[in-house]
């Protein structure tokens, strides 16, 4: 079981945690947005190759309906030379009335099927210029992503290494402090985009907030007996010499 620190130890680990965490802070304000931009372009140019994959599908079922009524066109023409021919060798009205009529009937099939490529022609005139927009916007969004992967790649290169060890002293420090304390720790650090939890005492004012410190609670901060916490902001304070307090503890024993 492990031996209960102190609230020298406990601020002190807190501090060495903060300067850990805000050096892994750093190096994701080195990659910027770039890792939400490449995500967010990856959604856009699956959302387009989804809309491209429809329109696609949208333009081969007008040509097919189109090539649909080309062919009954063809039949209709086809039909009507025959019945044409059939005409020279009538023998009587009651034949010339049925064979005029399929004539008739041919003709008007042949309307309603220009009526309707010229319809699906339109459409498809539409539907290709929505393709080709769409087609350059994924080129640009495509050509876009790469260079910003490029960018982040060369990036995470430079700071892996530096990030995972980082990550690793993290979670090595989080290991020594109380669920307690570093749920606080973790859910102040939430509430600044600095990331800022645990701040020294600077110039009489919090190293986070710069308001000024009473003398009386910047006293209370230096013996170490109680975690304080701004009154302003709720930052977590601690004294100058937090990261030495053993040696200079060491120094006063040896005096006395």
């Amino acid at each position: 079981m492990n031996k209960e620190l102190t609230i020298a130890e406990k601020l002190k680990s807190l501090f060495e945690l903060q300067l850990i965490d805000s050096q892994i802070d750093e190096i994701q304000i080195l990659k910027g947005e770039l890792p939400i931009e490449v995500s967010d372009l990856e959604d856009e140019i699956a959302g387009l190759e989804t809309r491209i994959g429809r329109l696609q599908d949208q333009i081969n079922e007008l040509e097919g309906e189109i090539s649909k009524h080309q062919g009954n066109i063809k039949e209709s023409e086809g039909l009507m030379q025959r019945y044409q021919k059939q005409m020279d060798n009538v023998k009587n009205n009651r034949e010339f009335d049925a064979l005029s009529k399929e004539l008739e009937l041919q003709r008007l099939e042949i309307q309603l099927s220009e009526k309707k490529i010229r319809e699906a022609a339109g459409q498809l005139e539409n539907k290709k210029e929505t393709l080709d927009t769409n087609q350059q916007r994924l080129d640009a969004k495509q050509k876009d992503l790469e260079t910003k992967k490029v960018e982040l790649a060369e990036i995470i290169e430079k700071t892996e290494k530096e990030e995972t060890a980082l990550e690793k002293e993290s979670d090595a420090a989080k290991a020594h402090l109380d669920d307690r304390l570093l749920k606080a720790y973790l859910k102040i650090r939430e509430n600044y985009r600095n990331g800022l939890a645990v701040v020294k005492v600077e110039r009489d004012s919090c190293g986070g907030c710069y308001n000024k410190i009473p003398p009386q609670i910047q006293l209370e901060i230096a013996m170490r007996k109680k975690i304080v916490a701004c009154e302003h902001c709720g930052r977590i304070l601690v004294d100058d010499n937090i990261l030495h307090y053993e040696q200079e503890e060491a120094a006063e024993e040896s005096k006395a």
